[in-house]
Parts: C-alpha cells; sequence; structure tokens
C-alpha cells in the first residue's frame, strides 16, 4: 500500500516517499494497542506526578530537618531547580528526539531521571539537593518532548485531543500516590523526620525502573521514520498494528486512502526551525508561548508552595499535608477525563479559552476569599480542586496545541521550545516569587501573586480565541503540512 523512490536496501538514502501511512494510522479503530500506548506513556505522567508531589509535601520535612534546615526561601529555589532543570532538559532532549528517534530518548532521559533522583535521597546540604533536583528535571523535561510527540503520531486523529489529554492529566494519579505516601513517610511515629523525605525520592527511582519494561514493547514512530527515509521500518510497524488490530477482531476498511509524497531527509537545521516558528507559523508560535507561559506560572507558582500555605496559613502538620492534596489531585485528574471528549467535538479553539479563563476567573475569586480571611483549610482546599478541575485540562491543552500545530520534522522540538520558554518565563520565577510572598505572612501580598497567575490565564484564553487553530479530528499533516512534502 506504498511505493516509495529510495533504494530499499539503504534506509537512510535521500529521496522522494509516497506513502499513506498516516492515514492507515489515523483509519485504525481504538485497539488494545492504544490502550497500552496511553498506559505506557501515562505511567511516566504518573511518576511526574509523584516526583513532584513528593517534592511539594516534604517541604516541611525539609525544613525540620537537622542536616539540611532549608527555609521557605530555600524551597522554592528548589522548586525553581527543578523546573529550570526540565527547560534545559527539554530543549536538548527535545532536538535530540526529533534527530534519533522517539524511542531510543524513551530510555536515555529515563535513566537521567532514575539515578538524579536516588541520589536526591543523599543530599547533604542545599548545593547538592539543588543540583540533583536540577537534574531530576532535566530528565523529566526531555520526557516532555518524547511523549507528547510519540502521541500524537500513533493516536487516530478522531480521538487525538481526547486521548493527549487523558494522558498529560494522569500526571494527577501520581500526585494522589505521593499524597498517600508522604501521608506514612512523613509520620515521625513511622520514620525519623530526617529519612521519610530521603525515603520518598528512593521510592520514586525505583518505581521508573518499572517503567523500562514497560516501554520495550512501544515501537518508533512511523511518521518519524517515514521522514528519515526509513520507509521499510515504518511499513512493518504499521502493518504489525494492523494484524494486531485485526487479530482483536476489528474490521479495518481497505478502501485507497490519501497519501502524501516527502523528501527523505536526516535532519533539520536549525535556521529552518527558526524560519519555521517566526515566520511561517509566527501566529501559532503567539499562541503557544501565551497558553505554555499562563499555565506554567499558574501550576508551579502555585502546586510548588501548596504545602507552605496549608502549613504557615493553615497550621497544617507537615505529615498531615498529604490528606489535603487528594481532593486536590482528583480534581485534576476529572478535568481531562470528562472535558476532554469536548476538545474533539466542540473543537480545540473554544475548549481551550473556556478552560483558561475559567481557571483564571475562579483564581481570582478564591484568591480575594483567601485574602479576606473566609476560607478554612478544608474550604480552601475544595476551591482548589474546583479550579484545577478546569486548570488540568488547560494545562494539558496547551501540550496538544504546540505538538499538533507544528510540522512533523520539528514537531519534538517545537514541544520543548515552547515548553522551555513558557517554563523560563513562567515557572521558573513562580515558584521563587510565591516562596517569598508567602515568607512576608501578608494574605494580601498573596493574594497579588494569584491576581497575577489569573489575570495571564484570561490573556491566554483572549489569544488561543483569535489565533487559535481547529485541528480537531484532522490528521497531523493536514492541520501542519510536513516541511518534507512535495506536490
Amino acid at each position: 500500500m506504498t511505493s516509495a523512490a529510495v533504494n530499499p536496501t539503504d534506509t537512510a538514502s535521500p529521496g522522494i516517499i509516497e506513502t499513506d501511512i498516516p492515514a492507515r494510522l489515523d483509519r485504525l479503530p481504538w485497539s488494545r494497542f492504544h490502550t497500552l500506548v496511553v498506559a505506557a506513556l501515562g505511567i511516566t505522567w504518573i511518576l511526574d506526578g509523584l516526583e513532584v508531589t513528593l517534592a511539594g509535601t516534604v517541604s516541611g520535612a525539609l525544613k525540620a530537618s537537622p542536616v539540611l534546615q532549608f527555609s521557605n526561601a530555600d524551597i522554592g529555589l528548589a522548586g525553581s531547580a527543578y523546573l529550570a532543570g526540565a527547560v534545559l532538559g527539554a530543549l536538548f532532549f527535545g532536538w535530540l528526539t526529533d534527530r534519533i528517534g522517539r524511542k531510543k530518548l524513551f530510555f536515555i532521559t529515563l535513566a537521567v531521571y532514575l539515578v538524579a533522583t536516588a541520589a536526591t535521597a543523599f543530599s547533604w546540604n542545599l548545593w547538592s539537593f539543588l543540583l540533583f533536583r536540577f537534574l531530576t528535571g532535566a530528565g523529566i523535561g526531555g520526557e516532555y518532548s518524547a511523549i507528547n510527540s510519540t502521541i500524537q503520531e500513533l493516536v487516530p486523529a478522531r480521538v487525538r485531543g481526547w486521548t493527549d489529554l487523558v494522558i498529560n492529566g494522569s500526571f494527577w494519579i501520581g500526585a494522589a500516590l505521593g499524597a498517600v505516601g508522604s501521608i506514612v513517610l512523613l509520620d515521625p511515629a513511622f520514620l525519623a523526620p530526617d529519612h521519610g523525605w530521603r525515603l520518598a525520592f528512593l521510592v520514586g527511582s525505583l518505581l521508573a525502573l518499572v517503567i523500562f519494561f514497560m516501554r520495550m514493547w512501544i515501537p518508533e514512530s512511523p511518521r518519524w521514520l517515514m521522514t528519515h527515509g526509513r520507509l521499510e521500518e515504518a511499513e512493518a510497524i504499521v502493518a504489525g498494528i494492523e494484524a494486531r488490530v485485526r487479530a482483536e477482531g476489528h474490521v479495518i476498511d481497505d478502501k485507497p486512502l490519501p497519501k502524501v509524497r516527502l523528501v527523505a531527509r536526516r535532519s533539520t537545521s536549525f535556521a529552518e526551525v527558526a524560519h519555521t516558528i517566526l515566520h511561517l507559523h509566527r501566529s501559532r508560535s503567539a499562541v503557544g508561548l501565551a497558553l505554555m507561559s499562563a499555565q506554567a506560572f499558574f501550576y508551579n507558582a502555585i502546586f510548588f508552595t501548596y504545602a507552605l500555605v496549608l502549613t504557615d496559613f493553615y497550621a497544617i502538620p507537615a505529615d498531615k499535608v498529604g490528606w489535603y492534596i487528594l481532593p486536590f489531585a482528583l480534581g485534576n485528574v476529572l478535568g481531562p477525563v470528562l472535558l476532554g471528549r469536548l476538545f474533539d467535538t466542540i473543537g480545540r479553539r473554544p475548549m481551550v479559552a473556556f478552560t483558561y479563563f475559567m481557571s483564571g476567573i475562579l483564581l481570582a475569586g478564591s484568591g480575594y476569599l483567601f485574602a479576606a480571611g473566609y476560607l478554612t483549610a478544608t474550604t480552601q482546599t475544595i476551591a482548589w480542586m474546583v479550579i484545577f478541575f478546569f486548570a488540568s485540562a488547560a494545562a494539558s491543552s496547551a501540550y496538544l496545541t504546540v505538538s499538533e500545530t507544528f510540522p512533523l520534522e520539528l514537531r519534538a522540538l517545537a514541544i520543548a521550545l515552547f515548553y522551555a520558554v513558557g517554563t523560563g518565563v513562567g515557572g521558573v520565577v513562580g515558584p521563587t516569587l510565591f516562596g517569598w510572598l508567602i515568607d512576608t505572612g501578608s494574605r494580601w501580598s498573596l493574594f497579588g501573586g494569584y491576581i497575577l497567575g489569573a489575570a495571564l490565564m484570561i490573556i491566554a484564553a483572549g489569544v488561543m480565541l483569535r489565533w487559535g487553530i481547529a485541528a480537531e479530528r484532522k490528521s497531523l499533516e493536514e492541520v501542519s503540512r510536513p516541511l518534507s512534502f512535495v506536490d
């Protein structure tokens, strides 16, 4: 069903290829294969959620540690170090993902995460802790590009939005597990205060070993292979997926499908990447930057310091913070699951704008109630649960928007660039700023930070309404024509 102008014995040779592989992937019915992809990729986000939640919930233990004795500002700095690592890791590994493939990066980035997280457990002072958190972030940052690009390129177009949101939203399953784990590990009756937080990080590294085995069967992206002239490998993978789907009892229509013609390439130059992002698709770039920056500030500023708010303003003991995170995590999981289908039916532009707008308005309202002293620890948690029901879908949709609206040849790097710039602008500053605001002890000072986060989300909603792309139920090649496309 495919034809190629490349030498079949030289899978990397340049030339024009003609193939219907994208259309064959998009016509597939949902099958066990797709479910396994969701599970294998989603577990990484679960791990990330576990990692970040543990880092947040152990903040009280880090302050009480006789070895580290962190201040609130130190906690915020550690959050910023993690995010800075994620920014640089995303850039480097995103570039590498487009050059050597999605699958290889799965294992490289996971190894970086595993080693760095284990090392965090043995931190002896502030600077060692910051270094290991930086390296842990680098591993997770690299995962963002490889995984989001793989989701886009393997999942049928008609359910791409819902699938992407659910996988990214699975972060919060890990957050719930991290919250439960912290209840046990930070209980002084169970472990000494300086041992519990160390064991928490060791558990994260051990769980990463499980992911190595789950990823063994995930194939390389056929779309990536075809653009690199490796058509026979791409064909074999797609044929294998089709055989598995048929073996499950599904019927695949054998009618002729539209083909794409591409010029095979080994890599894409930085000049071409810059031209595509800054000139060819500059309006899409504005949307991606606005969405990524707003959600990064909104999420990281609040999530990296929520434990400090509970302990400093509501006098919740550090070992009890996990109980308040469970409903918060539940709201974050339910948002993408329940709203995700609407991104494929109502459409990307209205749903992305709606979730961003609702997140901003609700944060502003709850921030005022907090500053005025009308909330308790319980009602504050309920407010966060409602806010992040919408914010979780909004944040996931930012990755969806960037990953599906840029050409195949630079998809992973585009995800990395916008994640890096957005996180650098909004995420790295957020935890440090909020840590400082909490240290003032003033509720109204913290309210100012909440208003800033709310304003960024509302502005991003307007940008999406003005320049957003209606990508729902369209093939990736239709949404953004490959750079190597030929008529």
